[in-house]
């Protein structure tokens, strides 16, 4: 195969990117592992906060293709573009909302997508050159500001606000995570199904990956005396304008640390890299995975309904490795049934039908 879209329209290699960060949002929810360290025992923890990062990543790929792949829309096109996001994004809020009602154990980070999704609109005519430049103000401003305003917001007593949660004090502030979405719809705009390409991705993801960890690892040391740090959130509870530089380092996952950010936005970029290659490489073996990414937001949709209703019966009962592999499992069978049979998921069919009708225009190729 030659790295285009397989037969459906679909590009094989983000679905399979999805399903991974699918299935690793899975264990980070049933909490597989604990702290990541060199000991292979550890490596499970991998998946805790870099699935997330992952599915994030992709999301701004997604906008990419939606809005003209290579080749962004303009004129009508683009006002069509940013409509059919803009319903796709209410969509995913309102299904998060949904799911935050279950009141489950799980932070919900559907609110948070909804938000980036409409925060990188104004970003959809950038060549991939600035939405990278740009990715990395973000990681590296966000983060001191992201302290200041938490201080701003605690001192008002409005740090618990639903918005100040969803934009600045929650567990994926949108003003940080907006840096994956922008990364995501660089990658989006290159030829994705060009070697070359691929190959530059990967280098450049894992180059990230080790100055954003390999930084983290040295400023824990260095500044903070080994502790590894919460991330900006330490500093709200402090009174306005002060400043600790151990805030801002390490690259604990979902610390929020300009570290953090390099360093997990470069690994996803580097595993969807990856994926572009597997996928194309082994199709058949790949195909159970790449359905639950095709199906991704039904599937993690009906994981949080399971765990609601685990809990309710038995509460506790929704952790460790075994639960874990009896999702996997079903979710790999139930999704590759469904795709085989029926094509895109229910929520996906929802949200390109409607926001294709909303913006007068034709489904296009499925994302």
């Amino acid at each position: 195969m030659t790295g285009g879209p397989d037969t459906s329209g679909r590009i094989a290699g983000l679905d399979l990117a999805r399903g991974l960060a699918v299935l690793g949002m899975f264990g980070a929810h049933l909490d597989i592992g604990d702290e990541l360290t060199a000991a292979p025992s550890s490596w499970a923890a991998v998946v805790d906060g870099r699935s997330s990062v992952l599915f994030a990543t992709l999301a701004g790929v997604s906008m990419a293709l939606l809005s003209g792949r290579t080749r962004p829309a303009d004129g009508i096109d683009l006002v069509r573009a940013r409509l059919r996001i803009a319903v796709r994004a209410a969509w995913v809020f309102a299904i998060g909302a949904v799911l935050e009602w279950l009141h489950t154990f799980v932070a919900i980070i559907l609110g948070v997508y909804a938000v980036v999704f409409v925060l990188a609109l104004p970003f959809l005519r950038w060549p991939p050159h600035r939405l990278l430049a740009a990715a990395g103000l973000v990681a590296l401003v966000g983060p001191p500001l992201n302290a200041f305003l938490g201080q701003v917001l605690s001192v008002a007593d409005a740090e618990a606000h639903y918005v100040a949660e969803l934009l600045v004090t929650g567990t994926y502030p949108a003003m940080l995570w907006v840096a994956f979405v922008l990364v995501g719809l660089g990658v989006g705009r290159l030829d994705l199904g060009v070697p070359a390409v691929r190959a530059r991705l990967g280098a450049a993801g894992a180059a990230a990956a080790v100055l954003g960890y390999g930084g983290g690892w040295l400023t824990t040391g260095l500044v903070a005396d080994g502790v590894p740090s919460d991330g900006p959130e330490e500093g709200f509870a402090a009174p306005v304008g002060k400043w600790e530089a151990a805030w801002l380092t390490g690259a604990q996952p979902h610390s929020g640390t300009t570290f953090e950010l390099v360093g997990s936005g470069g690994l996803a970029v580097l595993v969807i890299a990856a994926c572009l290659v597997v996928a194309d490489r082994l199709p058949v073996p790949t195909a159970p995975l790449r359905a639950v990414g095709a199906l991704a937001l039904s599937v993690y949709t009906a994981q949080i309904v399971v765990l609601w209703a685990m809990e309710s019966v038995d509460p506790g009962s929704a952790e460790g490795v075994g639960v874990w592999l009896l999702f996997v499992l079903t979710a790999l069978a139930g999704a590759g049934v469904w795709w085989w049979k029926l094509g895109r998921g229910p929520l996906e069919r929802l949200l390109t039908a409607t926001s294709a009708r909303a913006a007068d225009a034709r489904p296009a190729h499925p994302t």
